[in-house]
């Protein structure tokens, strides 16, 4: 009688630590697949054509949460804006081979210092943002960028940009 009652009594907590150790395992699994899925990407109103059209269509999407675009969040309605050419402009001279180019990398670049993988990153281009191709490395690998709206610049991975002529306005396709 005694034997039994203490092979019960080791059963029952060999029973206990086997259901606390499977709550714990699925407890962890439930939370570990949850955080594993990555959100989606979120669309902007400046994202390219095709970015917007590999858009997941999601059922439960609020519109509110959809962005607009920018010429339907306008108060005056067909009001094309024109640059003056000063403004199109940058600000220092342009060397001689320098030209205007986009960023055609589709997660933007980082702007270094120097020529170089290790060089300090101060700052960065975002897709499509038009630049001016000042100078490129001696071994082609690098370029020197100013950025056109601004006097900031810096190195960039060469082919990483498109060239683009002085009056293209358009936006070019994401390749």
């Amino acid at each position: 009688m005694m034997v039994s009652n203490v092979l019960k009594y080791i059963l029952g907590i060999f029973l206990a630590i086997v259901v606390l150790i499977g709550g714990g395992v699925a407890t962890a699994l439930y939370f570990m697949n949850r955080t594993a899925v990555p959100p989606t990407k979120p669309i902007f109103a400046n994202d390219s054509p095709e970015i917007k059209a590999q858009a997941p269509k999601t059922p439960g999407a609020s519109p509110a949460l959809t962005p607009t675009p920018f010429e339907a969040r306008t108060t005056k309605p067909n009001v094309t804006p024109t640059l003056s050419p000063d403004t199109t402009e940058s600000k220092k001279p342009l060397p001689a081979g320098a030209y205007n180019a986009r960023v055609s990398w589709s997660q933007g670049l980082s702007l270094r210092a120097e020529a170089k993988q290790d060089a300090e990153k101060v700052g960065g281009v975002g897709f499509n943002q038009k630049i001016i191709v000042l100078e490129e490395s001696q071994d082609k690998v690098w370029q020197k960028i100013r950025l056109e709206d601004s006097d900031q610049e810096g190195w960039v991975k060469a082919g990483n940009t498109k060239k683009v002529d002085a009056q293209d306005n358009s936006q070019p396709t994401q390749q």
